[in-house]
């Protein structure tokens, strides 16, 4: 059985306590029905969840959208290392359902799409899909003019629900999030030379947590058919 939390310490106790990254919420709770043990997962945004982990929650396992964050807690020595990437995934740009197209947009056509709206995103500092969308904006020399026109929030999957909802013309995810909702369309598929590679390194913090992952690492067509990319 799985108990899911969104930013919080699980509330409830469980043989086994995981920590992941919200764009892996879908897949991963299938993965997690699947395991003879009660599993609690809290899902969130990359950086909360590592500085959770480095105030003392509790878990057996972390499973991040970033790299810098996992890094982080290593040499922090917060957990043992090294991390072992697991997943990528694919930057995309949305709109509500039915929106048009918007093929290799520059800063005027995004403001031009936006209009009086705002671009919704993860918080570029901690977030690690806004970390990759502010390096595709800059790559594009469009971050300077958008900047001031961004919703930027604490996970992926809130960027999503602004879009979804029709409270912001544009968003950008991954193309696994805008998979799991009928409410968004892709309208754009971010080339990938324009930011940095996107990676899901994973960490064990105790054996049980170890043998998750295991587990985790055999069951990844879960997660390529839910619009991930497997790692060779």
């Amino acid at each position: 059985m799985a108990l899911s939390a969104c930013l919080a310490w699980p509330a409830q106790a469980a043989d086994l306590r995981i920590f992941a990254a919200a764009s892996l919420q879908g897949p991963l709770d299938v993965i997690t029905k699947e395991w003879s043990q009660d599993v609690a997962v809290s899902y969130g945004g990359s950086g909360t969840l590592a500085r959770q982990i480095s105030l003392g929650a509790p878990a057996d396992a972390v499973i991040l959208a970033n790299a810098q964050w996992a890094d982080w807690l290593v040499d922090q020595g917060h957990i043992a290392g090294p991390a072992r990437p697991v997943l990528s995934n694919q930057l995309v740009l949305i709109g509500p359902s039915g929106a048009a197209p918007l093929p290799a947009p520059d800063a005027g056509a995004l403001m031009a799409r936006l209009g009086d709206g705002r671009m919704a995103m993860g918080q570029h500092m901690s977030v690690p899909a806004g970390i990759y969308a502010h390096a595709w904006l800059s790559h594009i020399n469009a971050w300077t003019t958008l900047r001031p026109h961004l919703a930027e929030t604490e996970n992926v999957r809130a960027a999503l629900a602004l879009v979804a909802r029709g409270e912001a013309p544009l968003g950008v995810v991954y193309a696994s999030d805008a998979g799991a909702s009928d409410g968004v369309d892709i309208l754009w598929h971010i080339p990938t030379d324009t930011h940095p590679p996107i990676r899901y390194p994973a960490l064990a913090i105790t054996p049980a947590g170890a043998a998750f992952l295991d587990h985790l690492a055999t069951r990844t067509d879960l997660f390529v058919a839910a619009g991930f990319k497997a790692l060779p």
